[in-house]
């Protein structure tokens, strides 16, 4: 198992465009408990989770949001995302941002394992998403999850591409390339520096 799940974190990459297939709701509902069992600081489980997979409400939403910041491109309406989750927590702690971070990997993992691709986004208009969902102002929302099923392969290499540059970027036959920093790069033994 444990080989399985390295290599499923070493294939995955962000996807932003996407099949016009829907995804089955039981499939979402399964990414959210998965997000859920994840660890929690304290073990005070601040998240909560929309699932959005009504069309009209994907085509209200998508305009909104920007899916990769150093490209000026976003996916046209046939390749748009097929859901997303939404990560909300009522009251700001001081750890929830990682309570975020680790729900949203266990998310994009078991969706990968069913075929699914996600995206994590940050760059949204926050209010009319707000709006659009009736979230109460008391509620922060730090992420939405696009997902999927893959229209596009990325690629990821090591950061010796191009200028050294750590940007993503698309080829003249638009595979999207993911630039890494290598391991021997960011890794210490014992000691920084070592």
């Amino acid at each position: 198992m444990a080989d399985n799940v390295y290599q499923t974190v070493m294939e995955r990459r962000s996807i932003r465009r996407f099949k016009p297939q829907k995804i089955p709701y039981q499939l979402l509902e399964k990414c959210v408990n998965a997000g859920r069992v994840a660890p929690s600081a304290a073990n005070l489980q601040p998240l909560e989770y929309i699932i959005v997979d009504n069309d009209e409400l994907l085509q209200q939403i998508f305009p909104l949001v920007r899916f990769a910041g150093y490209l000026d491109w976003n996916p046209g309406p046939e390749e748009m995302p097929r859901a997303y989750i939404v990560i909300l927590a009522r009251e700001e702690k001081v750890n929830t941002k990682y309570d975020v971070g680790l729900a949203a990997e266990n998310i994009v993992l078991t969706s990968l394992e069913e075929g699914v691709g996600s995206c994590l986004i940050r760059s949204f208009q926050e209010e009319k998403v707000r709006n659009i969902l009736n979230i109460p102002p008391e509620y922060t929302i730090h992420l939405l999850i696009a997902l999927g099923y893959p229209a596009e392969k990325p690629v990821c290499e090591e950061l010796k591409t191009r200028d050294g540059s750590i940007k993503y970027w698309r080829d003249e036959k638009g595979t999207l390339h993911v630039p890494k920093r290598p391991l021997q790069d960011i890794l210490h033994r014992n000691k920084f520096g070592e």
